[in-house]
């Protein structure tokens, strides 16, 4: 009997581990064909509206941005990139990102030049807004969609049902939706034009990788991402605490730590390699990707600074220095109970929140934050959604009313109405609910207050005229609010990661016998 009983435990142990035979014997390919395709046609609508500078020369916006970097790297050496010359003038949308994005601007430079040449012509393109240019462009944001933010969801799906089997194939469906169908990714990705996609699906690949137990392959996607981006540093505190804690539980820590590093630096070095070999050229790279002398904050973004400057004017009293110390104290600050929470008790699900946490304290409290930096928090939100149904719904409402103003100048107010809608229609779609939304009697009606608040604003915002010696009045007002209800959900998170989980997954249980 024991030994039958030994045979049976092995195989749903290798049942298990075959989650991708799991998923599709299952029947969760179809349904994530399904909502992956109908994000696609979302993603398609999206683009058919105006972007990020349309029209508005000279420098147009991100648009312009996006499509200077991919005439500059078809044109010019690798090593010319970020080095300002009369070739490649850095004060007109020069590159700021890591390597890694450069190299996609080459590719997808190289994708125009086949079809469109004089879309990537140097010094000629500037501002170029044909109809087929503009059409090849948003084609190389949503193949990148494609590429990589769509299987690495699925990549993500995978791992989570393996690490929580308890939910079945109606939640996992409905988590799948959350997560494709974010409406601040397809906006600001889709309408306001970025590649955002790129470092978040990176990252969710990492995130994957960590609840698969295959924590060297979370290095080099995670290091992928940081190369990608820079802001994908928001995950950091969160991705070094929770490895950090499962290399000190295991018999030999420091061989541990040996590997994840020699992956990182592996990583790093194979994307880095052409500004390797000088340290000039590491260091105009370095430059680049920290844009200090832009100043501690722009436009109405809903942080801590930004919100204290209407009575403590930060950029007048310090120097840029002493804001940059500032920035740096208040945010690791921040991020330490995080970190040390996982250091001494890592868990999937600790993890989680742990980049919740460590992406607030970068969205509040770092140095030069844009709107569009909301997106961080969103994504470790949206991977919880079944646990924190109401923190995502929450966090998404007021992250998408964050970019109010913004999506106003790039003239996107339709698409915004348009995925504001979807997004709650999708919340509360009628069927077997991951798990009921409980909330007070006084809660209840302090969150439907701010709903309503935050509908009025919006009204007010498009046909009231502000007083003329406060022009900037109700970007102000909104960043208040936003920023009171980020706040409040970081207390939240930070005090949720504390709090001893009831259940832990299969992973984890594994990790304590280790």
């Amino acid at each position: 009997m024991e030994k039958k009983r030994g045979k049976k435990v092995n195989i749903v142990e290798k049942n298990d581990d075959n989650t991708w035979w799991w998923l599709l014997k299952k029947g969760l390919g179809a349904p994530f064909l399904c909502i992956s395709l109908f994000a696609i046609l979302v993603r398609l609508a999206v683009s058919l509206h105006p972007y990020s500078g349309a029209g508005d020369s000279p420098k147009f916006g991100d648009f312009e941005a996006q499509r200077h970097w991919m005439e500059i790297t078809i044109n010019l050496p690798v090593k010319e990139w970020y080095r300002n010359s009369t070739l490649n003038d850095l004060q007109y949308w020069g590159l700021d990102y890591p390597p890694l994005t450069a190299y996609q601007s080459y590719i997808h430079g190289v994708f125009l030049k086949s079809f469109l040449p004089e879309s990537v012509a140097l010094f000629t393109s500037r501002g170029h807004e044909s109809y087929l240019g503009k059409l090849l462009m948003r084609w190389t944001v949503l193949s990148s969609d494609l590429l990589v933010f769509l299987p690495a969801v699925f990549y993500f799906i995978v791992a989570y049902s393996s690490a929580y089997p308890r939910n079945g194939k109606n939640e996992l469906a409905w988590l799948m939706a959350m997560i494709l169908l974010n409406p601040c990714l397809i906006i600001i990705d889709h309408g306001h034009f970025q590649y955002n996609c790129i470092s978040l699906g990176l990252t969710v690949a990492a995130i994957a990788a960590i609840l698969s137990d295959k924590e060297l392959v979370a290095c080099a996607f995670f290091t992928l991402a940081l190369s990608h981006k820079q802001m994908s540093a928001y995950f950091a505190p969160a991705f070094f605490s929770h490895l950090l804690g499962r290399c000190l539980r295991r018999r030999n820590p420091f061989l541990e730590l040996s590997k994840l590093g020699l992956v990182v630096i592996g990583t790093f070095a194979l994307v880095w390699w052409p500004y390797l070999n000088s340290k000039q050229a590491f260091l105009e790279v370095l430059a680049r990707l920290a844009p200090f002398e832009r100043g501690l904050y722009e436009d109405y973004v809903a942080n801590f600074w930004c919100t204290t400057s209407i009575l403590i004017k930060w950029k007048n009293l310090f120097s840029t220095h002493s804001l940059k110390l500032f920035c740096l104290v208040a945010t690791l600050s921040t991020s330490l109970p995080s970190m040390i929470q996982q250091i001494r008790d890592p868990s999937n699900q600790g993890f989680l929140y742990g980049l919740v946490n460590s992406s607030f304290s970068f969205y509040l409290f770092s140095f030069q934050v844009h709107e569009k930096s909301i997106l961080l928090p969103l994504l470790p939100a949206s991977l919880l959604v079944l646990e924190e149904p109401l923190l995502f719904r929450w966090l998404t409402h007021f992250g998408l009313f964050s970019m109010f103003p913004l999506l106003c100048r790039d003239q996107l107010i339709l698409a915004y109405v348009a995925l504001f809608a979807l997004f709650y229609l999708l919340f509360h779609a009628p069927g077997k609910r991951p798990r009921k939304i409980k909330s007070s009697a006084p809660r209840s009606f302090f969150l439907k207050l701010l709903g309503f608040c935050s509908f009025v604003l919006h009204i007010v915002y498009l046909t009231v005229r502000p007083p003329e010696r406060y022009p900037f009045l109700f970007e102000a007002i909104i960043m208040l609010v936003c920023f009171s209800q980020f706040v409040l959900l970081a207390i939240y998170t930070n005090t949720k990661q504390w709090k001893p989980q009831k259940q832990s997954s299969s992973i984890d249980r594994q990790k304590k016998l280790l």
